[in-house]
């Protein structure tokens, strides 16, 4: 794997940390201590990226792992222990050890400018739009539309913005 870290200006990346393969970090953003940022084709994707966009903080003890693309637009917040992937390990065969079956492709990751991703979530696969909250310990599988709060595990939207009322309604 070859490394083609690019770090805008004004970017923080505070030691120890793990960065490895095709990363992007772009301007005025800050990765917390002890997070791994890696975009690796173990899926046998030519084309990998990892691409964290300006004015984002990504909190301690983050783990965002590309094996095609992983994209994660301006000013984006997550707080700590947050996992990101467009991946998962297969175990369709109960015979061979999991960690001796290959890895599974399994979609690309868009989390939308202006979001908020609270602690502990994990997101396997699956986009989240803009200006969205993402509540604590969730698993976001599936795509998450813009404009919403999402919960629990699978995360579910509880709430969207309605721009005419110019609030938060509960669905």
């Amino acid at each position: 794997m070859c490394n083609n870290i690019k770090i805008g200006s004004k970017s923080v990346v505070i030691s120890p940390i793990k960065i490895k393969g095709n990363v992007l970090i772009g301007e005025n953003t800050c990765i917390n201590y002890k997070s791994w940022i890696e975009a690796n084709g173990l899926t046998g994707e030519k084309n990998v990226e990892l691409i964290i966009g300006n004015g984002c903080t990504i909190g301690n003890f983050n783990e965002i792992y590309s094996t095609k693309s992983i994209v994660i637009e301006d000013n984006v917040l997550t707080a700590d222990r947050v996992y990101i992937s467009d991946n998962l390990h297969g175990y369709e065969n109960p015979d061979i050890p999991i960690i001796n079956q290959p890895i599974k492709q399994i979609g690309t990751v868009r989390i939308g400018e202006g979001s908020w991703l609270g602690i502990n979530v994990c997101v396997i696969g699956a986009s989240i739009g803009k200006h969205c909250v993402i509540g604590a310990n969730a698993v976001v599988t599936h795509d998450i539309p813009d404009y919403s709060v999402a919960v629990g595990i699978p995360a579910k939207v509880i709430k969207k913005y309605d721009f005419n009322l110019k609030e938060w309604i509960r669905i």
